[in-house]
């Protein structure tokens, strides 16, 4: 994906061209832009481009305003105090929901809010999320970490279940088995990114069992400690995973279809990295589009295989 690198650059020419701080709403305004390019070509999910256009520009909106809320978290001009301002007004905007809404990503929400009944609280649940990030840079074990994924992935399937009016307590519960998997499967890919960016999301209990230094989370070789703990994680994910085909078998019509690319996803993810030897740090680990497919296709046929693989 685009990292945004040109936003945060132009962000910091502004910055450093000029002592005041930065407007808060030309930082928003800035972000927001860029958070709608990004919903273009490789970063919307292609299969999703086969749903009713009402759907998809539901979701599209949904992709905005999750990639809105995430650079502001990372990458926003003036630290963790002006990133924390600025998500208080991203929650503010939330609040002014559905006729008083004045940032795009929050005001592109207000069909689902008034037309589908949509809760407010996940997309809250979202930009909490990024207010830990500001506060927190590691998680001591896989119960803070998973409490870590309930904010920054879990509100994403809930948001899809209640756009389909499918939402209730055991979807609720496998969607959120679902998006943790698919947090920690990203958490595994991105190791020496999120290292160089100061975060770690892999349990600190796991990497010091295997004594796994913070400093050979960078890049470079894989050591053999992060292997283990890397796999360690994949096995995690793929019990998680086991929600995906009853949650999938409890949808109809599009949502069917959608969650069920979001399952296969995660376990082609999964696959790849078992097939790359867990090496995350020297190469970069991507899940196939046919193995992709394979594994959807299954799910759809109610026929996963065993651990939810294709056979």
């Amino acid at each position: 994906m685009p990292d945004g690198a040109g936003d945060r650059a132009r962000a910091g020419d502004a910055r450093a061209g000029d002592a005041r701080p930065a407007d808060p709403s030309d930082v928003l305004g800035m972000i927001a832009a860029g958070a709608a390019r990004r919903m273009n070509g490789e970063n919307f999910p292609v299969a999703l481009r086969a749903l009713p256009r009402a759907v998809r520009d539901d979701l599209a909106a949904t992709y905005v305003f999750a990639r809105f809320v995430d650079e502001i978290g990372d990458s926003a001009p003036g630290g963790p105090d002006a990133r924390l301002a600025l998500l208080d007004l991203v929650t503010a905007d939330l609040d002014a929901l559905p006729e008083r809404a004045t940032l795009p990503p929050v005001a592109g929400l207000a069909r689902m809010v008034t037309e589908h009944d949509v809760p407010l609280d996940p997309f809250r649940e979202l930009v909490e999320a990024n207010r830990l990030d500001q506060r927190r840079s590691s998680y001591a074990d896989l119960a803070e970490l998973l409490g870590y994924c309930r904010l920054a992935a879990a509100p994403v399937g809930r948001i899809v279940l209640y756009r389909a009016g499918a939402a209730d307590d055991r979807s609720i519960a496998r969607s959120d088995d679902v998006c943790a998997a698919l947090q920690i499967l990203e958490h595994c890919q991105d190791v020496g990114e999120d290292a160089r960016a100061g975060r770690v999301y892999l349990p600190q209990d796991s990497l010091a069992a295997e004594r796994v230094a913070p400093e050979r989370l960078r890049g470079g070789i894989t050591p053999p400690g992060l292997r283990r703990v890397v796999a360690e994680q994949v096995a995690r994910s793929r019990e998680l995973l086991r929600s995906g085909p009853p949650l999938v078998r409890g949808l109809h019509g599009w949502a069917r279809l959608a969650v069920a690319g979001y399952v296969a996803g995660g376990l082609a993810t999964a696959d790849a990295l078992d097939a790359a030897d867990h090496d995350v740090l020297a190469v970069a680990v991507r899940p196939s589009t046919a193995r992709t497919l394979r594994h959807a296709l299954r799910l759809l046929a109610g026929r996963p295989g065993r651990d939810g693989r294709s056979a």
